[in-house]
């Protein structure tokens, strides 16, 4: 995408499509990405929350796109919707994901395939659409991918979604693999333990809240704020020869 040598993290003029932009993870990147100078094209099923304000705030523009990522259909329009709002794409953030909890003795084919085709199908048919658009416009591009701690550890009673985050780390890979040579860049951000609309169950748990934080060297959960550097840095220039790669954003979670 071309070294700004000046400031590499400038990305004023480029243009993000950020999945799940309305709420939690995928707002905070969504801000943070328009601090920097994106435009941003934020995609939610319902309502698209305060994210629009907060990227105006910014002085950037904000196209408000619904769709529903429990298909892949939508990726094509996605895209095109995109590039009729700002005239081009630069960034994919494949932020959208659910979760469902179960013991694996009794988890559910829908509860599996629901997960699957949010976490996993979409993202690859998103990013697709994206990299065919990246390859038109033959200036390269950036896909970030959210994977989990659970692309690294198994987890419990969370099955589909090990499943499909373990398989958001490889598509990574995979996908680096392949778009390098065309000037696309393919990371991944995991998380560690965010406060978000996910993890509620998790912190209302007085237990299981406990062996977390007790576990996070950092002793605290994780905020939409702690992504901000991650994502602007792989939207950005100073990110131009790291490919394929998984950054764990997770207080030291890994390293315990």
């Amino acid at each position: 995408m071309g070294l700004n040598t000046v400031n590499p993290f400038d990305l004023t003029g480029r243009v993000a499509i950020v999945t799940g932009s309305n709420t939690g993870l995928g707002a905070g990147m969504a801000v943070a990405l328009a601090a920097a100078g994106c435009d941003i094209v934020g995609v939610s099923r319902t309502d698209a929350g305060d994210t629009p304000a907060r990227v105006e705030a910014s002085g950037r523009r904000f196209a408000d796109v619904r769709a529903d990522l429990g298909s892949p259909a939508p990726a094509g329009d996605i895209v095109r919707a995109a590039v009729e709002a700002f005239g081009r794409i630069d960034v994919l953030v494949n932020n959208a994901g659910i979760i469902r909890r179960d013991n694996a003795l009794d988890f559910t084919e829908a509860d599996w395939d629901d997960v699957m085709d949010v976490n996993l199908k979409s993202l690859f048919f998103l990013s697709q659409a994206a990299a065919r658009q990246f390859v038109k416009q033959q200036g390269g591009g950036k896909i970030i991918n959210v994977a989990s701690m659970l692309s690294f550890q198994g987890g419990i009673r969370v099955a589909s979604y090990t499943a499909s985050k373990s398989g958001v780390l490889g598509l990574t890979r995979l996908l680096a693999n392949e778009w390098a040579a065309h000037g696309i860049n393919v990371n991944a951000i995991a998380p560690g333990y965010m406060a978000t609309a996910n993890t509620a169950a998790l912190r209302d748990d007085t237990r299981r809240n406990g062996e977390i934080l007790g576990r996070i060297p950092a002793a605290r959960w994780g905020t939409p704020d702690d992504l901000a550097g991650p994502v602007v840095f792989l939207a950005s220039s100073a990110s131009d020869y790291v490919h394929g790669h998984t950054l764990a954003v997770d207080g030291g979670w890994l390293a315990r």
